[in-house]
């Protein structure tokens, strides 16, 4: 029964394609070159009309999956277009069957027509490939898993130049008919050129899958480059290249590779920490600074920040001088300097600054003295990371300290010279 049905499909076959083979000869033209691109036709013509059948099918089916959060999968099938891609599959396959039956008797046509069939699977191949790389790229942006977003960024890109090279070797092995490893063997001779040719691609690979493993940085996050002078928000990481916006909008590029090989500074632990260090300094001239004596000392006790503390220094420091001979002269005996009280005030209104986080570091130091002056440096971190609020933090502390430094007699350093008449 199997035989007798074979036998009828091949005898069924072989009439439907002499039938058209007729068709076409009688009513178009019985050239061969003729015959081929009209029977190509045909064929490209069954192969759209099943895969525009099979796409009106199977995207309103993925399309009703359209929420992201319950269903990243199908959602990201979809926006991918492996759909698209699926429908392209079964349309060559019912093209494949229609090769058979069309050309079965004509082995010229069909040996045309079989290589266009190869390579339009090749093709297809090659497009389901990539799309299948940039559905996984969108499940873990869905799954808002950056880190392995930008790791896969960097695989997808090195998969797609692989891909491209050896889709394209496979496409001129069946145009031509040469064998692949005849064609792999002659690129030997060339390794080190495209070793050279794709040197920023393998560096972008590796700094990829580095980055991702070390979860160092993402897309999203606030970087500074002091080699570039770049302080920014990444907007995508890329096989070769990094783009990065800055705070005043301008978009910069930086190759990928500079990600692992230059300093990086990741301010988003900070950002969203809401915290954001101060650490600047103001420089005073020396030559200002003294020792306080005892009109100073209760000049300064009516401040209000440092007059507890003042109030405990001051049996300490004047009882203490009156045990040495000469206890006129200031320099025996303990003392407090303006300077040394200014930088216990300046403490003090830190930690009572409300825009000033308490749980971390405060600390006001010297610096190393320099020909211009002594930096008072001022190191603590304000409530606030976000760009406008940290300036007005940071301005509204230092425009009061550099008023109150007077109040201490203290000379700021303005670094000009004098003109002299």
């Amino acid at each position: 029964m199997n035989d007798q049905f074979q036998q009828q499909t091949k005898g069924f076959i072989a009439k439907v394609s002499r039938d058209i083979h007729h068709f076409v000869a009688e009513n178009i033209s019985d050239e061969w070159v003729v015959q081929v691109f009209v029977k190509f036709f045909i064929l490209l013509g069954i192969m759209l009309l099943s895969d525009l059948i099979f796409k009106l099918i199977l995207i309103p089916l993925f399309r009703s999956y359209r929420d992201e959060q319950k269903y990243p999968l199908f959602k990201a099938i979809y926006s991918s277009e492996i759909v698209k891609s699926i429908a392209n599959i079964l349309a060559l396959m019912i093209g494949g069957f229609a090769l058979k039956i069309i050309f079965q008797p004509h082995p010229d046509t069909r040996e045309i027509l079989k290589k266009f069939m190869e390579i339009a699977v090749v093709i297809t191949l090659a497009k389901m490939a990539m799309r299948s790389l940039a559905a996984t790229k969108h499940y873990y942006t869905f799954r808002q898993d950056y880190y392995r977003v930008v790791a896969l960024n960097a695989i997808a890109q090195t998969l797609r130049t692989i891909g491209i090279f050896i889709f394209g070797m496979i496409t001129i092995s069946i145009l031509f008919g040469i064998k692949g490893s005849t064609i792999i063997g002659s690129l030997g001779a060339i390794t080190a050129v495209l070793v050279l040719v794709f040197r920023d691609t393998i560096l972008g690979f590796m700094t990829g899958i580095h980055v991702a493993t070390s979860k160092s940085l993402k897309v999203g996050d606030w970087i500074g480059i002091p080699k570039y002078n770049l302080e920014g928000t990444i907007l995508e990481i890329n096989l070769i290249t990094t783009k990065i916006q800055n705070f005043d909008k301008t978009i910069s590029t930086i190759p990928t590779y500079d990600l692992l090989s230059t300093e990086v500074k990741n301010h988003q632990i900070m950002a969203e920490g809401n915290l954001r260090r101060i650490k600047k300094s103001i420089t005073f001239n020396v030559n200002s600074f003294k020792f306080l004596d005892e009109k100073s000392f209760q000049k300064f006790k009516k401040i209000n920040l440092i007059k507890d503390y003042l109030d405990s220094k001051e049996e300490e420091v004047f009882a203490h001088r009156y045990q040495f001979s000469n206890s006129e002269m200031i320099i025996n005996g303990r003392q407090l300097t303006n300077i040394g009280i200014f930088r216990r005030y300046t403490e003090e209104y830190l930690k009572n600054n409300p825009k000033v986080d308490h749980n971390e570091v405060i600390m006001v130091r010297q610096l190393d003295i320099t020909p211009q002056g002594m930096p008072l440096e001022l190191y603590c971190f304000a409530t606030q990371s976000e760009m406008l609020n940290y300036e007005k933090i940071q301005s509204d502390i230092f425009d009061h300290l550099l008023v109150a430094s007077k109040e201490f007699d203290l000379e700021i350093m303005q670094f000009y010279s004098p003109v002299s008449k």
